[in-house]
């Protein structure tokens, strides 16, 4: 069997006579330019063959050096290719589940804070109703508005409640009842989805009467989109810490009395057990908790607006 050169001297070769430079090519392999000398030179002593003319510091491809380089790109381009498509198959794959509004927006506007501390993966995220097929869609693991999974592990993780809020020039801070005399915006999760919070219901625990007003304004059928709405100036809306944070902490939004309410069930996060198991799952797990928990412990969210606001 003929003895090959080294692999390591014929890369060097190849990056200095691509390049046309040692330093150009110590940079690329982060080695010195002494070292990529040294390398070709054994290269040189194991084929027998002169690579590189040295001439007043400068070097140029012999007729050997010629004939050698474009064979060798295309073997390191190719040898790169394979370790690609090796590096690929073996990347971590994550199927997430999350109700369509944290798709949209708070969750896909998040991915790369996950991406950049734990590693690339191939990611799957889907914004579904409940019930979802975990088998059939091979989910990994699902966060869901109230725990509606018993058949797998479920947890809760956080509960979240709604506040008034509305862009800045829409209102001042005023008192609750002032409430009803502004545009209200109203959520409501469809006929198949958990019962949202209502104005009305916001307007009891207050201990207002509203009238007609908690009836009247525009509905949405998403808490982003609702919340979307309220940004704009065209209301004010019941929206869910989890979402409105960030809006209220860069001034998008303002919260003009201090009331919240509590949403009535917890977020829970379902993993199946032939899911629990895997790194990637478990490192998802984690940084969603901590996502969700620092949004909904937000200091806009528990600071009051004002003194007098109920």
């Amino acid at each position: 069997m003929v003895a090959l050169p080294s692999l390591r001297g014929l890369q060097a070769f190849e990056a200095a006579a691509r390049t046309g430079s040692f330093a150009a090519a110590a940079e690329e392999l982060s080695v010195s330019a002494a070292a990529i000398s040294q390398l070709i030179r054994t290269v040189e002593e194991q084929t027998g063959r002169k690579l590189f003319h040295r001439v007043n510091r400068r070097v140029v491809l012999t007729e050997a050096g010629v004939e050698m380089l474009p064979r060798l790109t295309l073997a390191f381009q190719e040898i790169g290719s394979v370790a690609r498509d090796v590096g690929d198959a073996f990347r971590p794959r994550l199927v997430i589940s999350v109700p369509p509004s944290m798709a949209m927006g708070w969750l896909s506007e998040r991915l790369a804070g996950f991406v950049a501390s734990h590693g690339a993966a191939d990611i799957s995220l889907r914004g579904d109703d409940d019930p979802v097929p975990f088998d059939h869609e091979l989910i990994d693991i699902r966060l869901s508005y109230g725990p509606h999974y018993r058949e797998h592990p479920t947890e809760e993780i956080v509960r979240d409640a709604v506040y008034p809020v509305c862009a800045p020039g829409l209102a001042g801070v005023i008192k609750p009842e002032g409430l009803a005399g502004l545009p209200l915006i109203h959520t409501d999760w469809g006929p198949t989805g958990a019962a949202f919070p209502s104005w009305r219901n916001w307007f009891e625990a207050a201990g207002i009467d509203p009238g007609r007003a908690a009836q009247r304004g525009l509905s949405a059928n998403s808490s982003r989109a609702a919340l979307d709405l309220a940004i704009s100036g065209l209301g004010v809306a019941l929206a869910q810490g989890i979402y409105c944070a960030e809006a209220l902490e860069d001034g998008r939004l303002v919260r003009p009395v201090a009331r919240a309410l509590e949403l009535r069930q917890p977020y829970c996060l379902t993993i199946p057990e032939r899911s629990a198991r895997r790194d990637v799952v478990a490192a998802f797990r984690e940084w969603l908790i901590e996502e969700c928990g620092r949004a909904v412990r937000s200091p806009a969210l528990i600071s009051a607006p004002s003194p007098d606001g109920a």
